[in-house]
């Protein structure tokens, strides 16, 4: 429960503390939807098509992701620049406004996604063979929608007020919890693909109650009380400007995601939607302690920014930078040496390892590029540069992306490596543009003396 001032002292050593526990959230996050997919492609006999079944559910995971991030991320930062400058009741105005859209946001979500669950998942991609397996998992999940949203989305709101240790366990009672009951509910009950959807629904609601009771308890310096609570518009209004980003960010996951699984049905099949889906899996995994590492610095940046102590700012942007370039180069030589090991975590088959060992060569090309974007993404969201964030979220995905994914199969018979081409080319291009405009923009302002 102890509290990190972000004022005082080394600011890297500031950062690691409150991204060491960030990143083993984010690891134990990843359990989620990560054990599932482990467990779900060794079902004996349908672990190839279940795990494609799956894939086919990102786009839904996806989206409520984004809607947790448009007020959890959005309203954060904001949060750690008020508490910067003293305005205690102003940030737990931010606070309690972005947990209200969170709730009607979840609300809304549970029952439109119910409702249109079946034409959604066959524009995603889902044939004959593999929707039963979709649907069955996404009306499970979908029930724990208002769960999701509370754990996500509020769970900023502890770390932005320097208890990132609680904010750490957030995470690890409910990923601890689907640790257990995964294997009970798709193998001792013999659940499959249901029994998957069951437990993390079940750990979800762990981590929402955690949550909840640590915000309106007394360690807590910003309650989470609705007493008395009548919607701001104007502060939803900021939360949602700045929180525009990150939802960008997850909504054009969505969005990639839906155009790969669509053009892979027409070029591979169900296969590669299996391939797909243990791409984004071993991406996810890759990716997750950078994301710790500049979620860590965002909130030293948000806070120092708005304390006007721009040198420190500046030396929390420039170490951020400085381990993602480190990291994301380690994580590309390794995955290179050894595809086949990755792959191998999900699923054993060997038609699908066959497939998917060259798909994760190219899809992973140039990796360390994608340090440049977290870094330019994560300063704009930090200092409240929404337009910025927004831009380079749909420039890298909505306008790079997408297109090059539908585009690149017809040219040179690519066929499915051209589907697989078109992240690194991305990652350079949006990434490059990124990073560099940051240092145009934001550089000089930070220059000034405190």
């Amino acid at each position: 429960m102890q509290q990190i001032d972000f004022s005082q002292g080394s600011i890297r050593r500031r950062i690691l503390a409150v991204a060491t526990p960030m990143l083993i959230a984010q690891l134990l996050n990843l359990l989620y939807n990560i054990v599932d997919r482990i467990y779900i492609g060794k079902i004996p006999g349908e672990g190839t098509l279940a795990l494609a079944s799956i894939g086919l559910c990102f786009p839904f995971v996806t989206l409520i992701t984004a809607f947790a991030n448009l007020f959890g991320l959005g309203g954060a930062p904001l949060c750690a620049m008020a508490r910067g400058k003293g305005n205690r009741e102003g940030a737990q105005g931010i606070m309690v406004n972005a947990g209200f859209m969170l709730l009607l946001s979840g609300a809304v979500l549970t029952v439109l996604g119910i409702a249109f669950h079946r034409p959604l998942l066959y524009l995603f991609g889902a044939s004959e063979v593999t929707y039963p397996y979709a649907s069955s998992y996404i009306v499970i999940y979908l029930i724990g929608t208002l769960c999701v949203m509370l754990s996500l989305g509020l769970n900023p709101y502890i770390n932005c007020q320097g208890f990132a240790r609680t904010g750490m366990l957030t995470v690890a009672l409910g990923a601890a919890a689907n640790i257990v009951l995964d294997p009970i509910f798709i193998f001792a009950l013999h659940l499959g693909v249901c029994g998957a959807a069951i437990a993390t629904v079940l750990s979800q609601f762990l981590s929402a109650a955690w949550v909840v009771k640590f915000l309106t308890g007394k360690k807590a310096e910003l309650k989470l009380d609705f007493r008395g609570f009548r919607p701001d518009r104007q502060c939803i209004q900021r939360i949602t400007v700045l929180g525009i980003a990150s939802f960008v960010m997850s909504f054009t996951d969505t969005l990639v995601q839906v155009a790969c699984n669509a053009t892979l049905r027409n070029f591979g099949g169900d296969l590669y939607i299996s391939v797909m889906t243990v791409l984004n899996s071993v991406r996810q995994i890759a990716q997750t302690p950078v994301l710790a590492i500049a979620d860590g610095a965002s909130t030293a940046i948000s806070y120092n920014y708005g304390a006007r102590l721009y040198r420190r700012t500046r030396d929390a942007i420039r170490f951020m930078t400085q381990i993602a370039i480190g990291y994301t180069m380690l994580v590309w030589i390794l995955v290179s040496l050894f595809p086949a090991l990755f792959i191998r975590i999900f699923n054993q088959d060997t038609e699908l390892v066959a497939a998917a060992v060259p798909a994760l060569h190219i899809y992973f090309f140039g990796f360390v590029m994608m340090a440049f974007q977290y870094s330019g993404q994560s300063t704009f969201r930090a200092l409240g540069r929404a337009k910025y964030a927004v831009f380079f979220s749909l420039l890298r995905k909505a306008f790079i992306v997408v297109p090059l994914t539908l585009l690149l199969p017809y040219c040179w018979n690519l066929g499915v490596s051209g589907v697989f081409a078109a992240e690194p080319v991305s990652n350079c291009i949006g990434g490059l543009a990124c990073y560099f405009t940051m240092r145009h923009v934001v550089m000089p302002e930070l220059k000034m003396e405190n």
